[in-house]
């Protein structure tokens, strides 16, 4: 395997962990039985912040470990990444996320069976807001996405001890998610959200509804819009 071809399957693994683990903590939170429903919010953002350390750890060794198409997007237009990888990358993300969510419902099987409530069902792979209003929300989600991939970008001129980027990473994402996560449930990453809804559309979910198609826009746009802002402040400031 090439170099870019690792790096694209490394994208693809390490997205597929970021959503088994992530989604993983929705559905144990939210489907009926399992023994950690209930557990709220403060929960599902630790799980989403330790989500992307592990994802990280497990496929940073290949590649750049984005794991998100804003990132990729913001680093393209800074310059740090090929634009010629921007297309797979993003591809290789979504697949993850497709994947990722296949096995959170094989794992979570008999509790989706339980479980007859679709809102939480379809909660448990993509995001939707708290209070629909799609500028509103685009905006709360270009917000999110701005703050990481500028925080991302501001890492890169910081030195971490060896080993530790990755958990300074987990800990942006659950300040995010604490912090902007209430309105929309911060999706800040396209691949996460789309990869994770086309799986709900395509899987024989027992008690699911629709997948919700109308909003599921807003978190492509938004992270993006936010990622590429981010990139273009960062090309702003002297360094």
């Amino acid at each position: 395997m090439d170099a870019n071809n690792l790096q694209i399957f490394s994208e693809f693994l390490g997205t597929l962990i970021l959503v088994l683990l992530g989604d993983g903590v929705v559905a144990a939170v939210s489907l009926n039985k399992s023994k950690a429903q209930g557990a709220g919010w403060v929960a599902v953002t630790l799980g989403w912040g330790a989500a992307v350390t592990m994802a990280i750890y497990v496929s940073g060794f290949m590649g750049p470990a984005h794991l998100n198409p804003a990132v990729t997007l913001g680093l393209a237009i800074t310059g740090d990444f090929s634009w010629g990888l921007v297309v797979p990358f993003m591809i290789a993300q979504v697949l993850g996320g497709i994947v990722g969510a296949i096995l959170v419902w094989i794992t979570y099987l008999p509790h989706f069976a339980a479980t007859e409530d679709e809102t939480a069902i379809l909660g448990t792979f993509a995001t939707g807001p708290a209070i629909r209003d799609y500028k509103s929300n685009v905006v709360t989600e270009a917000i999110g996405t701005f703050v990481l991939v500028f925080a991302l970008l501001a890492f890169g001129q910081n030195t971490f001890a060896d080993g530790f980027n990755p958990v300074v990473v987990g800990l942006l994402i659950l300040a995010l998610g604490l912090s902007l996560g209430g309105p929309t449930g911060y999706a800040i990453n396209p691949a996460r959200d789309l990869g994770p809804r086309i799986a709900h559309q395509i899987l024989p979910i027992a008690n699911k509804g629709g997948s919700d198609w109308s909003y599921s826009w807003v978190p492509i746009v938004g992270p993006l819009v936010g990622g590429a802002l981010a990139a273009g402040l960062w090309m702003m400031i002297p360094l």
